[in-house]
């Protein structure tokens, strides 16, 4: 559908203008009137060439869904139609892609679908978790908690998120500079010492011979080796791509030393607060298990999770199961075992989901004070190295010359 560029004015003589999505100028000029602009010009609005490249487009970020979920969430309490409320939304969503999706699921609505219909249709920005959410508050008439819950949900999984982005962030970062480093030393540096060292006339001491054999290899096959690099990269990825592959690496990451336990204890917090929200909800404990194994993001737990739904469905216990996969601690598994006894379960889910929170707080806290001491120490290892390599043949001249 074409879009035109209008400027009109308001009956108090305000000139106001923006963007409208019709199928002809007409249409435009009775959308503007039944919001009370008198229209001054309508434009078409010329296509931009790059705008259907993905690489082009302006991406959709988990916060413009939270702040969307959040103002619909209020419109909606406020008494607002829900066409009324997304042709606000879109007229105020700065983000483009994300402002076209929101117009379109208004249109879909005037067609005739339902908002969590019309949301399916985007599971690039909706996961399945929203959809049914967003269908479980249409039916019982209480979409507007939903989208509180919903918002309060994302933003403290983007929270979780930050957190082990962080906690990751920082190792990798040193380990890149480190390489980038010790590269440059080899292809740069080492080579003005080489040329000083051919006219001394004696045998280099072992660490220096050793460093100049390095430098020479770097500079000969430093084109081969960033192609290798490169290559590997691309084959990883793309065994991890396949359900072996990536069953494979999340097995192994899960039993690295100290980040294995962070992310355990990361996917028993986000597993807590998805399966809770989606309970609260009014979403059947099956299809909740369903989604909550989906948005895992580790294949070991959602084999797990699924192995558990599906036990579940013959008949037996949640904790029973869970205890089983050997991811989910034993006090987990008790304070889950007395939530289902109880009728509760949603909200010992949440304190589950609370407490773990905590954990990972005080791990990433722990993880981070541990590794900093022991990345410095690597670095300045490898930097303070090659530099008493490179000086061992001036300071055994210097000794033979006193």
């Amino acid at each position: 559908m074409p879009e035109y560029v209008w400027v009109g004015l308001t009956k108090r003589k305000e000139e106001k203008n923006g963007e409208i999505e019709a199928p002809d100028e007409a249409a435009v000029r009775i959308q503007l009137r039944r919001q009370g602009i008198r229209p001054v010009s309508i434009k078409k609005k010329p296509k931009d060439l790059l705008e259907n490249v993905p690489f082009f487009k302006e991406k959709v970020k988990e916060k413009d869904v939270v702040i969307f979920a959040r103002q619909f969430a209020t419109m909606i309490n406020a008494g607002l139609p829900i066409i009324q409320c997304l042709d606000l939304l879109s007229e105020e969503e700065p983000n483009k892609t994300f402002k076209k999706i929101v117009q379109t699921i208004k249109d879909d609505i005037e067609g005739g679908i339902s908002l969590s219909e019309a949301v399916a249709k985007y599971p690039e920005v909706f996961d399945d978790l929203f959809v049914n959410l967003v269908a479980a508050g249409e039916a019982g008439g209480i979409l507007d908690v939903i989208l509180n819950r919903l918002s309060s949900y994302m933003e403290k999984a983007m929270k979780l998120k930050s957190k082990v982005k962080g906690a990751m962030t920082y190792p990798a970062s040193v380990l890149v500079i480190s390489i980038g480093v010790v590269v440059l030393l080899l292809y740069k540096v080492v080579p003005v010492f080489v040329d000083m060292f051919s006219g001394m006339g004696s045998a280099l001491p072992g660490p220096t011979q050793l460093l100049v054999n390095a430098s020479e290899f770097v500079q000969s096959y430093i084109l081969y080796m960033a192609v290798a690099a490169g290559f590997l990269i691309f084959l990883f990825k793309k065994y991890y791509k396949t359900e072996r592959g990536e069953l494979q690496v999340d097995s192994l990451i899960l039993k690295a030393p100290v980040f294995g336990d962070l992310l355990k204890k990361v996917a028993v917090a986000k597993f807590s607060r998805t399966l809770s929200t989606m309970i609260s909800s009014g979403v059947p404990i099956l299809d909740g298990l369903e989604i909550v194994s989906k948005t895992a993001g580790n294949k070991v737990v959602e084999n797990s999770l699924m192995a558990t739904r599906k036990s579940i469905s013959e008949g037996k216990t949640i904790a029973e199961p869970l205890a089983a996969t050997g991811i989910f601690p034993s006090m987990v598994v008790s304070m889950i075992g007395v939530g289902e006894n109880t009728g509760a379960l949603d909200a010992m889910l949440a304190k589950i989901a609370d407490f773990y929170d905590d954990e990972v707080d005080a791990a990433v806290d722990a993880l981070t004070s541990l590794l900093e001491p022991f990345m410095m120490v690597f670095l300045g290892g490898i930097v303070g190295g090659m530099l008493i390599a490179l000086y061992l043949p001036i300071f055994s001249m210097a000794g033979a010359v006193g």
